[in-house]
C-alpha cells in the first residue's frame, strides 16, 4: 500500500515490532469497539508485524482473520512470528491497500518471489509461506463464503495514496452489512514533529537527498470521507478527527518512532549519516515540546477514525 515517496523503503519488520507500543495501544482501542462475537471474517489491512492481526485472531476462535500488507518483509515476519500450525484461523498475504479484490485475497497462489526473498533473509526455511495457500479463504471456498464481516485497519492508510481505490476493493470483499472500521492519521496529524523535521531538510547538510520528495503521507479530514464513502456502496455511521497524545518513554524510544515509521525521510540520508539526522531532528523537536517530569516525550496526533456499513 505504497505512495511514489514509499515504493522504495525497506522495512525493518523487527524494529518496528519492538518499537510500536502506541500503534499497538491504539489498535486495542479499535478492536474493543467491534464487539466481537467470535466467528466473524476479518481482513486487517495494513497488518504490519502481524500482532494485531493476532489479537483479533485470538478473539473470532470460530472465525477467521487475513492480515495484508504491501511489505513483503512485514508479511514474512508475521508469518514467522504467528505460523499456521498455532494459528489455525490467521493468515498473511502481501497486497497492497489500492488492490484489494477477492483474487488477491482468496485465490490460491503461489508466494511471490519478494515474499520468498523476504524471509529467507530472516529463516533457512520457507514452509510458512505455504500457509495462506493451506488456509480456509486460501482455498478460495467462492464468493459467499470468502466474504468479510469486517474489514479493519489501524494506523495503516495515511500511507495510502488512493483512498477511494482502497474503498472500492474492500466494497468488493465485504458483506452486505458489514463493517468497515478504521483509525489512520487525519488532517494535520503530528504537526509538530512536520515543524521540527522541514527546516532540518533545507540544511545545506541534508537538502540534498531531499529534492523533489514526493508526498510521503495522506492525511485526510472528515469530509473526504463523507463524500467517498456513499460512492462505493457504503453508509457512515461517523467519520471524525480524534486527537491522541503519543507518549514515548524518553528520548531514545522517540528516536526509535522516527527511525521505524519516518522511513520516506530517513531512508534518503545514506546510512552512515542516519543517526546524525535523527538525532538532529529529535534536538529540534524536544527543544519545543521537552521531556515532561517522568521523562516522558508527547506528541500530539490527530488520528481519523471511521465507522461505516456496506449496504
Amino acid at each position: 500500500m505504497t505512495s511514489a515517496a514509499i515504493k522504495n523503503v525497506n522495512w525493518n519488520a523487527a524494529d518496528y515490532a519492538a518499537n510500536s507500543a502506541v500503534q499497538q495501544t491504539w489498535a486495542r482501542e479499535l478492536i474493543a469497539r467491534l464487539n466481537l462475537r467470535g466467528d466473524e471474517r476479518v481482513l486487517d489491512v495494513g497488518c504490519g508485524d502481524g500482532k494485531v492481526s493476532a489479537e483479533i485472531a485470538r478473539a473470532v476462535p470460530n472465525g477467521l482473520v487475513v492480515g495484508v500488507d504491501a511489505s513483503a518483509e512485514m508479511i514474512a515476519f508475521a508469518r514467522k512470528q504467528f505460523p499456521a500450525k498455532r494459528n489455525p484461523n490467521l493468515t498473511f498475504r502481501v497486497c497492497d491497500a489500492r488492490k484489494i479484490n477477492p483474487g488477491a485475497l482468496f485465490s490460491p497462489s503461489p508466494p511471490s518471489k519478494e515474499e520468498k526473498a523476504g524471509l529467507r533473509r530472516r529463516s533457512n526455511s520457507n514452509s510458512e509461506l505455504l500457509a495462506p495457500a493451506l488456509s480456509p479463504l486460501g482455498r478460495g471456498e467462492g464468493d459467499k463464503t470468502a466474504l468479510f464481516d469486517v474489514v479493519f485497519s489501524n494506523a495503516a492508510l495515511h500511507w495510502v495514496d488512493d483512498h477511494r481505490a482502497f474503498l472500492r476493493g474492500v466494497a468488493s470483499v465485504l458483506k452486505a452489512g458489514g463493517r468497515l472500521v478504521v483509525s489512520c492519521g487525519g488532517k494535520r496529524n503530528a504537526q509538530d514533529v512536520f515543524v521540527a523535521l522541514r527546516p532540518e531538510l533545507r540544511l545545506k547538510r541534508w537538502r540534498r537527498f531531499f529534492r523533489r520528495i514526493p508526498k510521503p503521507y495522506f492525511f485526510h479530514s472528515p469530509a473526504d470521507y463523507e463524500k467517498w464513502l456513499p460512492q462505493f456502496g457504503f453508509k457512515s455511521l461517523g467519520v471524525r478527527l480524534v486527537p491522541k497524545d503519543a507518549v514515548y518513554a524518553g528520548r531514545d524510544k522517540f528516536v526509535a518512532w522516527l527511525r521505524t515509521t519516518w522511513l520516506p525521510y530517513v531512508q534518503r540520508v545514506p546510512e552512515n549519516l542516519r543517526e546524525e539526522f535523527i538525532a538532529a531532528v529529535t534536538d529540534r523537536y524536544l527543544a519545543k515540546h521537552p521531556p515532561d517530569p517522568g521523562d516522558k516525550v508527547h506528541v500530539r496526533m490527530v488520528r481519523l477514525e471511521i465507522e461505516a456499513e456496506r449496504v
